[in-house]
């Protein structure tokens, strides 16, 4: 393969645009595996979470989705040490093999009322592979087709790498909308939800035989045959204080920010549809698929343009922009989503007026927590129902009471009560429960014909606009921060902590906040909050990189 486009001006030649598309192919799949459980969490939860209380199987169903962004950093470390010790081609070649194979593996693995506590016990398993899978993959990925870039165009091609975690978004939302529309609702959730992970192992082989096609990066081959090439990567990137504090400044003034905004705008969103605003999951998948539709070109605009003006202005500038409107946008969602639900709480706001020391933080990891207090009884109610709702304190041994606007629907103390008791009161207290808030104009579902279609994906095409903001630029401002010899290693490990803590604990920890604080737009001031400090530090204390040479 011709080497001499690398680090000049020239246009890339065939060859070079062949590792460009084949690259971001084989990359689509792998997105593809590992975010087919993310578009499905809600459903997993039922099947491999059974056995816990119905807010905990949400919430359990996505820290196992978190649980893959966990070890992210993990996989950095083993394969982007293989990376640069070996060549990226092999290594990346390695991660699909991984991912496919978990991804097939969650397609016929038993549910919970199948083999119990095993099922979740191999789901998370699975899920754990995955996420260093992925660890592996993207910095792999990113380097391969950065140096095979010209100097002056590494933002506009590595752009097309970051496009493919969309693509394998938008392509899990079809193959789930295609299944479950071929189905129908109701034998797509019984087993109709395995056929998208049973498809992978055609993914797979097609991505395997496209990497084994591909030759090793020009920029590593002249390191090698120069000998430079690192004999210890870990102990150089993160054994010196030089290039450590740079991976540090990497996480926390690019990073994390643009995880956060990342997952805020293609799934929190997401779940924030189907959960608070109660849009049935097909109609919420195509919302986020036409939004995704119309933003994803924009990936490659931004790509380009930080060719021009810097990636650190157009990542910073998506961070401020969405930390700023991140409110206004999600209410407008619950206004032109669910009207009703808007009207209802300015009209009849919900208030919890309870006994604060009776009040648990309701999340049962085990599913052995009994939430008996009549607080408990009460915010778990409004909790299934995704009722919004504040807090008021009651004198200490009141009974707790739900206030919906000018009427009162008391709860009941169950803790002494057996078990028969207390489901009867705990339906009787529901049926109250439900009444008022159907007299008070709280919904049980969305009304699709009050759903402003235009307007949502607007909204939502906002939110993937500053996606493509801070993802579009992220592979080509990290991949310039580091030397050729460690860049394996050096830039996949702030990535991946970035995007597997603080941007893949967004769904989770949003939705524990909600379940905690009874406001459903609550959940967001976790990612504003990180994305404003990404803003300031990254201002303050990472450079622009456009210009430099990557080759050394």
């Amino acid at each position: 393969m011709t080497t001499t486009a690398v680090g000049t001006n020239t246009r890339l030649d065939v060859s070079h645009k062949r590792v460009v598309f084949a690259s971001s192919l084989g990359t689509v799949f792998e997105w593809y595996d590992f975010y087919l459980y993310g578009s499905l969490a809600a459903l997993i939860g039922k099947q491999f979470f059974s056995g816990l209380n119905e807010t905990s199987q949400f919430i359990f169903a996505l820290l196992a989705f978190a649980a893959g962004f966990a070890v992210r950093p993990f996989g950095a470390i083993v394969f982007g040490r293989i990376g640069d010790l070996i060549g990226r081609k092999y290594t990346f070649l390695v991660t699909i093999i991984i991912m496919g194979t978990s991804t097939f593996l969650v397609g016929v693995l038993p549910g919970y009322d199948s083999i119990g506590i095993m099922a979740p016990v191999v789901l998370i398993a699975l899920r754990l592979l995955q996420g260093l899978a992925l660890g592996g993959e993207y910095g792999g990925a990113a380097t391969y087709v950065a140096e095979h870039a010209p100097a002056g165009k590494r933002g506009l091609y590595t752009s097309f790498i970051q496009i493919t975690a969309t693509f394998g978004l938008f392509l899990s939302l079809l193959v789930i909308l295609g299944t479950r529309m071929g189905l129908g609702d109701a034998t797509f959730d019984k087993w109709g939800w395995r056929i998208p992970f049973l498809i992978s192992a055609v993914l797979v082989a097609v991505s395997v035989y496209i990497r084994m096609q591909l030759h090793e990066s020009p920029v590593f081959q002249q390191m090698k045959a120069e000998g430079k090439a690192s004999k210890a990567p870990l102990t150089e990137a993160f054994g010196q204080w030089k290039n450590l504090k740079l991976v540090i400044l990497a996480l926390l003034g690019a990073a994390m920010g643009q995880a956060v905004v990342w997952y805020t705008g293609q799934f929190y969103s997401l779940y924030f549809l189907t959960q608070s605003l109660k849009i049935d999951g097909t109609t919420a998948n195509l919302l986020i698929a036409a939004a995704l539709l119309i933003g994803t070109p924009f990936f490659v605009f931004f790509g380009w343009l930080s060719d021009r003006i810097g990636r650190k202005t157009v990542v910073l500038a998506g961070c401020l922009l969405a930390a700023i409107t991140y409110f206004p946008i999600f209410k407008g969602l619950t206004h032109f989503g669910n009207p009703a639900i808007e009207q209802a709480a300015a009209t009849s706001p919900i208030v919890v007026v309870a006994d604060p020391k009776a009040c648990s933080f309701q999340f049962d990891p085990i599913g052995k927590s009994k939430f008996t207090s009549s607080c408990d009884v009460a915010k778990s109610a409004l909790a299934k129902k995704g009722i919004p709702y504040s807090n008021q304190a009651a004198p200490a041994g009141s009974v707790a009471q739900v206030k919906i606007g000018s009427a009162t629907v008391d709860s009941f103390e169950g803790g002494s009560l057996d078990g028969k008791t207390f489901t009867a009161q705990g339906k009787d207290f529901g049926t109250r429960l439900a009444a008022a808030l159907k007299t008070a104009g709280y919904p049980e579902k969305a009304d699709p014909s009050q759903l402003n279609y235009p307007m949502m994906v607007l909204l939502l095409a906002i939110l993937v606009l500053y996606v493509t903001m801070v993802y579009g630029p992220i592979a080509a401002w990290l991949v310039e921060m580091f030397p050729t010899r460690i860049r394996y290693t050096s830039m996949s490990l702030p990535y991946h902590i970035g995007n597997g803590w603080f941007g893949g604990f967004v769904p989770t920890i949003g939705f524990m906040l909600v379940a905690w604080k009874g406001d459903i737009y609550y959940g967001l001031w976790y990612p504003i909050g990180v994305a404003v400090a990404c803003f300031f530090i990254g201002l303050l204390c990472l450079r622009e990189t456009k210009d430099v040479d990557i080759t050394s």
